[in-house]
């Protein structure tokens, strides 16, 4: 099977359904977010990081396959979509995680830099373009309505990101440098 296929020279690309749409339409931006996020997660795994995390940003990684398929189908085709939807049983995987690395940090009382270590400034950047991902997710959602499901697991993503990143700084042994604005007279 070739890879290239030169349906897309001229601007447009396919839908899951075979409709075709501008390579600028939102739903391809959407998942086209999805699939950059889920490079930086594979990312993120490749690092030297806890057999734990591995396992669960694997899982992630299925999961936004998920998303990007949802996301490439057409509302009123959904049905021939023959996969497991997103459920509240995988947000509340991502929300348990979040708990669990949650008790062994140290309360937050300021804003964090992202840095202190290449790890957790990779993790920092799938943070950043999940939380982009979230807004053309949502975007797209005012416009063809999406399940709620799909739209919670990206927001509890980010999240479960932020708390990743503060527990491998933790694990890392990097400082969290804390955000403290310059007071003004």
């Amino acid at each position: 099977m070739k890879i290239y296929t030169k349906t897309g020279d001229k601007g447009t690309t396919a839908l899951f359904t075979g409709k075709r749409v501008p390579k600028h339409h939102i739903r391809i931006e959407s998942y086209g977010t999805i699939d950059e996020l889920n490079s930086f997660l594979g990312l993120v795994r490749d690092q030297e990081i806890d057999a734990h995390a591995k396992e669960v940003l694997a899982l992630i990684q299925n999961k936004l396959f998920t998303v990007g398929a949802i996301l490439a189908t057409e509302p009123n085709k959904e049905n021939r979509l023959k996969i497991p939807r997103i459920s509240e049983d995988d947000i509340a995987v991502l929300e348990k995680e979040m708990d669990q690395m949650n008790e062994e940090l140290p309360e937050m009382t300021h804003f964090i830099l992202p840095g202190g270590h290449t790890t957790v400034s990779y993790c920092h950047i799938a943070r950043t373009v999940c939380r982009r991902a979230e807004r053309m997710v949502s975007y797209l959602h005012e416009n063809e309505p999406l399940p709620n499901n799909l739209l919670s697991y990206i927001n509890r993503l980010s999240d479960y990101l932020f708390v990743l990143a503060r527990k491998l700084s933790k694990d890392l042994q990097a400082q969290e440098v804390k955000w403290i604005p310059e007071k003004l007279d």
